[in-house]
């Protein structure tokens, strides 16, 4: 709607016109008018609503409103639906609290919080809500199988038992018997939004980003030189852990394959791998409580090309948002590459030389400082034919390799250096 005056200026504003087919034009009509709001009492947009399934419907807009204006005296039932945007406000963050009302340290404080963490809607909150949970974070699943991202409480119902909404049925729709002709004002309901348990979903295009990050939280690892061809096991851990309840994010990997996840804290429901092929991992982990020096998962990667780690890995929110969490607030997510001795030793395993060889070999490698290592030597099947173990120097070192020591085997076959820290694995071919 725009207004001009005699200058020519102007100005407008935005409404809308709803349209609606008559159902009888020859008797009185009554109204009935609602709100769609969150517990928070945030107007809910899009939400679809239906009379008798379909004698007459409308979508709200950011005010959340409805109204339909039919015959007096006739009975209707008034029901609400969204389903979209599943992971509007859905984040690990809302698993550490759903995790505390499961083991009964801090029980959710709202029967509307209790429904929207039956993600499955088997009518109780378990573990198997949070896998639904989880497995929608990392993008496993677009939607959850067994509900709507939306569901809506009549605003007049009483819940006989706040902790448990399903004691008896809670009503979804609203009935109405003989409409009057003064119709009825306060059909209101109130939207749930499945999987967000702290009320961050935007409820309306008005509504905002509720996050507010403050800090951040590293995730940490040991940078080391990358080789081409060779395989590395990465620890990662974090920067004070112990003070962390939960994180999630995208790890991007660049120039390296991933091979394997070693889990330790993290295990892997903690992981999706529907991007890998891209170069991109979904991680969502939270826990109770870990020690500050404890390992959360190691990576095996084999290096596409040589380059340091900390360009190979990064941290963003192409898949999966990137934040943690601690007791009061939620931070970024980064991850930071800790380094030994400025331009010290680096952890790396050379290719033997020669390479093919019929009778004897060498092995070279680095390590960033002195420690017990081993080189085990396996055939095609992973049937292993020799361990040589000592204890090794900060920098180079060399093995001798004997064609006696691999039991007749011929052609390739792999050898692989353990130290304390690190793996690194590479291959030689055996000739007759």
């Amino acid at each position: 709607v725009y207004a001009f005056d005699e200058e020519g200026n102007y100005d407008y504003c935005e409404t809308y016109v709803l349209v609606q087919q008559h159902v009888d034009c020859g008797g009185e009509g009554g109204t009935i008018n609602g709100i769609i709001a969150t517990e928070e009492d945030e107007m809910v947009e899009g939400v679809e609503i239906s009379v008798n399934g379909g004698v007459a419907n409308m979508v709200t807009n950011s005010n959340g409103i409805y109204s339909f204006t039919l015959p007096a005296d006739g009975d209707y039932t008034i029901t609400p639906y969204l389903n979209a945007n599943p992971l509007n406000g859905v984040s690990t963050f809302d698993l550490v609290l759903i995790t505390k009302h499961v083991l009964g340290t801090q029980p959710l404080n709202s029967p509307y919080k209790v429904i929207a963490a039956d993600a499955n809607r088997s009518q109780t909150v378990t573990t198997l809500d949070m896998i639904q949970i989880r497995k929608l974070i990392l993008n496993i699943i677009d939607e959850f199988p067994n509900n709507t991202s939306w569901r809506f409480v009549e605003q007049d119902y009483g819940f006989p038992d706040m902790g448990n909404p399903w004691l008896e049925e809670f009503p979804e729709l609203i009935n109405v018997n003989n409409l009057p002709e003064a119709g009825l004002p306060d059909a209101d309901f109130v939207g749930v939004k499945i999987g967000d348990v702290n009320g961050t979903a935007q409820a309306n295009a008005l509504a905002g980003d509720d996050r507010n990050l403050e800090g951040i939280f590293h995730l940490q690892a040991e940078d080391i030189a990358l080789k081409t061809g060779n395989t590395y096991t990465v620890a990662i851990t974090g920067e004070n852990l112990s003070q962390v309840r939960g994180f999630q994010g995208t790890l991007q990997l660049q120039g390296v394959e991933l091979l394997d996840i070693e889990y330790a804290e993290a295990t892997a429901e903690n992981f999706g791998l529907r991007f890998m092929e891209q170069g991109y991992l979904t991680m969502s982990w939270n826990a109770p409580s870990v020690q500050s020096d404890a390992v959360l998962f190691s990576l095996v990667i084999k290096a596409d090309d040589s380059r340091m780690l900390h360009e190979a890995l990064s941290i963003n929110d192409r898949y999966t948002m990137s934040e943690s969490y601690n007791e009061d607030q939620t931070t970024e997510l980064g991850i930071d590459f800790t380094t030994t001795l400025a331009d010290g030793p680096v952890f790396e395993l050379y290719q033997n030389s020669p390479n093919p060889f019929r009778e004897t070999t060498l092995i070279s490698f680095n390590l960033p400082q002195a420690s017990e290592a081993m080189i085990t030597i396996s055939d095609a099947s992973g049937k292993v034919l020799h361990i040589i173990k000592g204890e090794y120097g900060a920098g180079y070192n060399t093995v001798n390799v004997t064609k006696t020591m691999l039991q007749g085997a011929s052609g390739v076959v792999s050898y692989t250096l353990q130290s304390d820290k690190y793996t690194a694995t590479r291959q030689m071919i055996v000739v007759e």
